[in-house]
Parts: C-alpha cells; sequence; structure tokens
C-alpha cells in the first residue's frame, strides 16, 4: 500500500488549469532523487500540452534548493504550480505553502494537510482509506498470511480540498464544477 501514485499527475495539472484558467505557464516542482520523477516530468509535459499551456519543469533536494525554485518561479512569471508528489516535498510542506502564498502562486499539492495548513488546493489518494486498508492488511498478517502472499495495492479513493481562504487571498474564484467536485472545503 503507497501514499505515492504518478497516475494523477494530469488531473492535478486539469484541476489547477481550471482553477487558474489565465495562467499560460505552469510549473511542476519535483524531486529528481525520487524514482518517478522522469515519469511525472513525462505526464506533466502530456498534461499541460493537452491543456494548451506551457511546462516549466523544477527540481529541488533540499531546503535551499526550495527557496531558490520559488524565485525562479517569480523571475519566470509562472502562473501555476503543480507539487509533485514525493515524501521529501510532503515533509517540507510547511515551507511549500508559506512561499507559495508570499508569492501569490497558485499551488495543487497532493496531499490534504497541505490544503489544511493553508495550501490552495489538493488532490491526492485519502489516507483514511489508505490506513483501515492497512488495518486489514495488519490484520490479515496477525492470522498468519505471508506479506509476500499480499497484492500490492494502489489507492483507490482520492480526495479534493480546497482552501477558499487561500482562494480568496489570491484573487481566485473557485468555479461551480471545482467547487461540487470537493470532497471538503476550509473556509
Amino acid at each position: 500500500m503507497t501514499f505515492f501514485t504518478t497516475e494523477l499527475t494530469s488531473k492535478r495539472v486539469e484541476l489547477i488549469s481550471e482553477l487558474v484558467p489565465q495562467a499560460r505557464v505552469i510549473a511542476v516542482l519535483m524531486n529528481p532523487t525520487n524514482p518517478s520523477a522522469e515519469r511525472i516530468a513525462r505526464e506533466a509535459e502530456e498534461a499541460v500540452q493537452a491543456q494548451r499551456r506551457q511546462l516549466h519543469i523544477l527540481t529541488v533536494a533540499s531546503e535551499t534548493e526550495i527557496d531558490s525554485a520559488f524565485a525562479e518561479l517569480v523571475k519566470r512569471g509562472t502562473g501555476a504550480l503543480f507539487i509533485g508528489g514525493d515524501a521529501f516535498l510532503n515533509s517540507r510542506r510547511e515551507q511549500l505553502v508559506a512561499l507559495a502564498a508570499r508569492h501569490a502562486v497558485p499551488t495543487i499539492y497532493s496531499l490534504s494537510e497541505a490544503a489544511t495548513a493553508g495550501g490552495l488546493i489538493s488532490y491526492g489518494p485519502s489516507r483514511k482509506a489508505i490506513y483501515r486498508q492497512l488495518g486489514i492488511y495488519t490484520g490479515r498478517i496477525l492470522k498468519g498470511e505471508k506479506p509476500g502472499d499480499l497484492p500490492v495495492q494502489q489507492p483507490t479513493k482520492f480526495e479534493l480540498v480546497i482552501n477558499l481562504k487561500t482562494a480568496k487571498a489570491l484573487g481566485l474564484t473557485v468555479p461551480p464544477t471545482i467547487l461540487a467536485r470537493a470532497d471538503e472545503l476550509i473556509e
């Protein structure tokens, strides 16, 4: 069971494009040491092209590189940002949310905790559903099943969280089509 899946890249690009239709340039911030980095970049490129936008890929592997990346975003006039799902980037959630707010960059994250912390929008696996499945697997193992015999599972339930307070601060009006799909609205 995993929290990370690259298959959501196109959905995240679609959501941030719909939320910020004036953004001609969308950036993706990702960790180059992530084994899925190339795949995320490829999927982001395809998704951004499908939205008829331009893509800037920025890679970061340390705290200081994150600060530099945001300076580069501002310099390039990036209209929106997609944070790649990654353990390192998720661990820097507070820093990312603060920088996105400081530089007024509409940003989509992979985990709901980012939206709860003040990020604009998140779309990713439901932690509750994953923890529930982990509990089931733990029970099966405790009853004698071998972990190697259990199938690897990807997330099947996803949640869309929108921080309306952040949207207002950025001067964004969340379209009704996105509001209707939201699992949680933070006001």
